[in-house]
């Protein structure tokens, strides 16, 4: 019977003296989602069962088997936008955001997973693009549900707010 992962530790690891009995490499595609298979660096199989976690690179999670696991970011192929200023990495950054883009923020440059769909719409925005291959710990704010695709319509539901309330006249000067 495969193992399964269901539960995130929210402790901090000097917390207690926890024995990790193991690893797992996960893109952040899978870290996100929290659902899935993947395999322990020693090979055996494991079933994701972690909807609504996201997992970091350091993470320790809990086996159904009651093995502690430690999360590791896989390294994936990445874009990299370097710029020459602030300001540009600001713009960029907000340009990406725009779009729902989950990016990680460096020093001076901006990370996202290699979509060959964005290249040309990179090489408008950065003063240097290059491919690199690194683990992948983008911002959480601008990262799209699970289920959203890049480059993929969507709608926005606006709540219209009305608030009924009754002024009365001002009588402090009566």
């Amino acid at each position: 019977m495969t193992a399964r992962i269901k539960s995130k530790l929210k402790t901090a690891r000097h917390a207690y003296k926890l024995e990790v009995k193991g690893a797992i490499s996960l893109p952040f595609a899978l870290r996100r989602a929290g659902r899935g298979s993947a395999r322990l660096e020693s090979g055996e199989e494991m079933a994701l069962e972690l909807a609504g976690e996201v997992l970091r690179g350091g993470d320790l999670v809990v086996a159904s088997d009651g093995r502690v696991l430690e999360v590791r970011a896989e390294a994936e192929d990445l874009w990299q936008i370097e710029c020459d200023s602030p300001a540009q990495v600001a713009r960029a950054a907000y340009l990406l955001g725009e779009r729902h883009v989950p990016v990680e923020l460096r020093e001076g440059r901006l990370r996202l997973t290699a979509e060959p769909a964005l290249e040309d719409f990179l090489r408008s925005i950065a003063s240097r693009l290059t491919r690199v291959r690194a683990p992948f710990e983008p911002e959480l704010g601008a990262a799209p549900e699970p289920h959203a695709h890049v480059g993929h319509g969507h709608d926005h539901h606006h709540h219209d707010h009305h608030h009924h309330h009754s002024h009365s006249p001002r009588r402090d000067h009566e």
